[in-house]
């Protein structure tokens, strides 16, 4: 083992706590090797090492829980190739090493917006909510992305409405909400699929789009919009 793997691994197993991985399970995160570190006291230690490639994929490969996090915070997104990104998805075995991946590192590629069309039609549980989770990672990140960009991701998103597993249903929901909130004219837009997507005889679609139509037209994010035009 490389030593700077070893040095990360030995601070992350001093870390670990075994009452935090069975919070990990009531969460629905069941990944094999965790050892119950926190988001904050991993992010702590990534800050130490600052972006670096090499290592995150180093880390990425001991398929251990908290370094596979800890490879999402420190990858460099400009040297991210595309078959890696295809590579590090498929290992993919929990929603939040898939959320943390690829709303760290995964959104600030090149390949962001193809590789969030490309997952949504993909079977496998967490690649498909890779794909939606890139949508809403993109809605918020993405600063300068024209809104022709998010509307490409709505008739997708009513498409997996559909889909009854929870973390696919739920990541398609999150991606719908965050895509509204970006600006007056994508919620509207929104709403409308929204209001679309509560028609299809699916229970899975019916909640995606009640749940979004509630928060999307909610005072909250009606008043936040407005202080944006």
């Amino acid at each position: 083992m490389k030593a700077r793997v070893k040095e990360i691994l030995d601070q992350v197993k001093a870390l670990g706590k075994s009452e935090n991985v069975e919070g990990m399970r009531r969460f629905g995160i069941t990944a094999r090797n965790a050892y119950g570190v926190s988001i904050y006291d991993l992010r702590k230690i990534a800050k130490d090492y600052g972006t670096d490639h090499q290592l995150a994929l180093d880390l990425w490969k001991t398929e251990i829980h908290e370094a596979r996090l800890l490879a999402s915070f420190i990858g460099d997104p400009e040297k991210t190739t595309e078959d890696q990104m295809e590579s590090l998805v498929k290992d993919i075995d929990s929603w939040d090493i898939c959320d943390q991946i690829c709303s760290n590192l995964f959104d600030r590629t090149q390949f962001a917006h193809s590789k969030a069309v490309e997952w949504s039609e993909r079977p496998e549980e967490f690649v498909k909510r890779a794909g939606f989770v890139l949508m809403t990672a993109l809605s918020v990140h993405d600063k300068t992305a024209a809104n022709s960009a998010f509307v490409r991701f709505l008739p997708i998103i009513k498409r997996e409405a559909t889909d009854e597993r929870n973390f696919v249903k739920k990541a398609v929901n999150w991606a719908l909400r965050q895509i509204g909130k970006r600006n007056s004219a994508l919620n509207k837009k929104t709403v409308k699929i929204a209001e679309q997507i509560i028609d299809i005889d699916s229970k899975a679609a019916r909640w995606i789009g009640r749940d979004a139509m509630r928060k999307l037209k909610s005072k909250k994010v009606q008043t936040k919009l407005m202080k944006m035009t």
